[in-house]
C-alpha cells in the first residue's frame, strides 16, 4: 500500500493546508488533562510551517449533537497548541463561516490557525454521502491542499476525513505514517514469539481482533474485564464480574481453535475482587476458579501479573491493547502496571512494541511510565483495533497513490 505523503504536494509556500487532526483529548471542564494527541501531530505541524505554508487545522472534540455547544469548543486545544509550537495558534468562531474565512484570509506564511469543532456541523458525521461532500466543499474552498493527520479518526467514513481527500490534492500526514508502518510491522510480519495482550471491558469489542490474531499471533493474554467471559468458557464461577454470557460459546470456539492452532491463551490465575465498583473498596486476591459468588474482579492478581510478564519477556513483537484492570483506581491498578512494565522490559531486551492507543496510551501516561520505554503508541483506539482485525480504514484508501 503505497500513500501519498506530503512531499507529493510540491512547494507548499504561501499554501493554505488544510490538516485533519486528532485533538480529542480528556478535559476536566477546560483544562487537558493528557496532551499527547496534541503533542503527536507537532511534527507534520512543524514540516509544514518549515515548509512556508499556512496552516489550518481541523479537528473535533467529545460528542456535540451536530450544533455548537461551548463545553466542546477547541479553545483550550488552540491554547495548549501554541504553548508546544512557541507562536500564536489562532481559533476561528466557526467551521467554515465567517469567522473561518477572516481566520484564514489572514493568515501569513508559517502561521497556524484552528477551526472550531468540526463535530458542531452535523454533516461532518453524516451517513448521507451528499451531504458529507457538501461540507468537504466548503472545507475545500478555505484551502489548496489536505493532509490526514489524525490517526484516530481514519476508519471512519467522514467529511473532514474521506470526503475532502477527493475535493483536494491529499496527502499522508507523518503521524498517520508512522502509525501505519508501526502496525504493519506488528501485524504483517511479526518477529516471533508475537504476543497480544487483550484488556478492556468487553469481549464484544474486541471479536474481529481476536478471530484475526488466532491465525497469526502466538499468544494471547487476556486482561481486564473481558477476561471473566473466557474464565466463564472454562466453566468457573465470576460472581458479580462483568460478564458477557451472550459470548460464551464464542469464547468456547475461540479456546477451542486455539488449541487447534498451536496458539497459546493465557487468562487470569488470580483474580483481585471487591464488593462493589468503588476505588475504595476492600480489595482481596482469589484463585480464578474461587471468585466468590458476591464478588467482582476488578484487575488481575499477583501471580497473575508474574504470569503475563513472565510470557511478555521473550516475546519480540508485542501488540497491547486495553488495561489489565481497573487501573484508574490505584487498589486495582497493579494488573496494568505490571503489563506495561513486561512490555518495557522485552522492549528494551529487543522487542517491537506497540501500544494500541486509547485506555492503554492512557495507562503508560496515568501510571507514569516513560513513554519511551514502547517501541509504538497509537494515538488511535478504535483506528488500530480495526486494523488488527484487518478491516480496510476509509480515511487511509482514499489517500492511497
Amino acid at each position: 500500500m503505497a500513500v501519498n505523503t506530503i512531499e507529493s504536494l510540491g512547494d507548499l509556500r504561501g499554501k493554505r493546508v488544510l490538516v485533519r487532526s486528532d485533538f480529542n483529548v480528556p478535559l476536566d471542564g477546560t483544562t487537558i488533562t493528557d496532551d499527547g494527541r496534541i503533542r503527536a501531530a507537532l511534527p507534520t505541524i512543524k514540516t509544514l510551517i518549515a515548509a512556508g505554508a499556512k496552516v489550518v487545522l481541523v479537528a473535533h472534540l467529545g460528542r456535540p449533537k451536530g450544533a455548537p455547544d461551548p463545553k466542546f469548543s477547541l479553545a483550550p486545544v488552540a491554547k495548549r497548541l501554541g504553548e508546544l509550537l512557541g507562536q500564536d495558534v489562532a481559533l476561528a468562531g466557526d467551521l467554515v463561516g465567517d469567522s473561518a474565512k477572516a481566520t484564514v484570509a489572514a493568515l501569513n506564511d508559517g502561521d497556524v490557525a484552528l477551526l472550531e469543532n468540526v463535530r458542531f456541523d452535523a454533516r461532518e458525521t453524516s451517513k448521507d454521502e451528499a451531504e458529507r461532500a457538501a461540507l468537504a466543499a466548503e472545507l475545500a474552498e478555505l484551502a489548496d491542499a489536505y493532509v490526514s493527520d489524525g490517526f484516530g479518526v481514519v476508519h471512519r467514513k467522514q467529511a473532514s476525513v474521506y470526503d475532502i481527500a477527493k475535493a483536494l490534492p491529499a496527502a499522508t500526514g507523518l503521524l498517520v505514517l508512522k502509525e501505519v508502518e508501526s502496525l504493519k510491522k506488528a501485524t504483517e510480519s511479526p518477529a516471533r514469539p508475537y504476543a497480544v495482550v487483550l484488556g478492556g471491558s468487553k469481549v464484544s469489542d474486541k471479536l474481529g481482533v481476536i478471530e484475526n490474531l488466532l491465525s497469526k499471533a502466538d499468544r494471547l493474554l487476556i486482561g481486564g474485564g473481558m477476561a471473566f467471559t473466557f474464565l466463564a468458557a472454562k466453566g468457573y464461577n465470576v460472581g458479580t464480574s462483568l460478564l458477557e454470557a451472550d459470548q460464551i460459546d464464542t469464547v468456547k470456539g475461540y479456546l477451542e481453535t486455539a488449541a487447534a492452532k498451536g496458539v497459546e491463551i493465557v487468562v487470569p490465575v488470580d483474580v483481585v475482587v471487591a464488593p462493589e465498583f468503588k476505588s475504595d473498596a476492600p480489595a482481596t486476591v482469589v484463585a480464578a476458579d474461587a471468585i466468590p459468588a458476591d464478588q467482582m474482579g476488578l484487575d488481575i492478581g499477583p501471580e497473575s501479573q508474574k504470569l503475563f510478564e513472565a510470557k511478555l519477556a521473550d516475546a519480540k513483537t508485542i501488540v497491547w491493547n486495553g488495561p489489565a484492570g481497573v487501573f484508574e483506581f490505584e487498589a486495582f491498578s497493579g494488573g496494568t502496571r505490571a503489563v506495561a512494565q513486561g512490555i518495557v522490559d522485552a522492549t528494551a531486551a529487543g522487542a517491537f512494541s506497540v501500544v494500541g492507543g486509547g485506555d492503554s496510551a492512557a495507562a503508560v501516561r496515568i501510571l507514569g511510565f516513560n513513554e519511551a520505554g514502547f517501541s509504538h503508541i497509537s494515538t488511535g483506539g478504535g483506528a488500530s483495533l480495526e486494523f488488527l482485525e484487518g478491516k480496510e480504514l476509509p480515511g487511509i484508501a482514499v489517500l492511497e497513490a
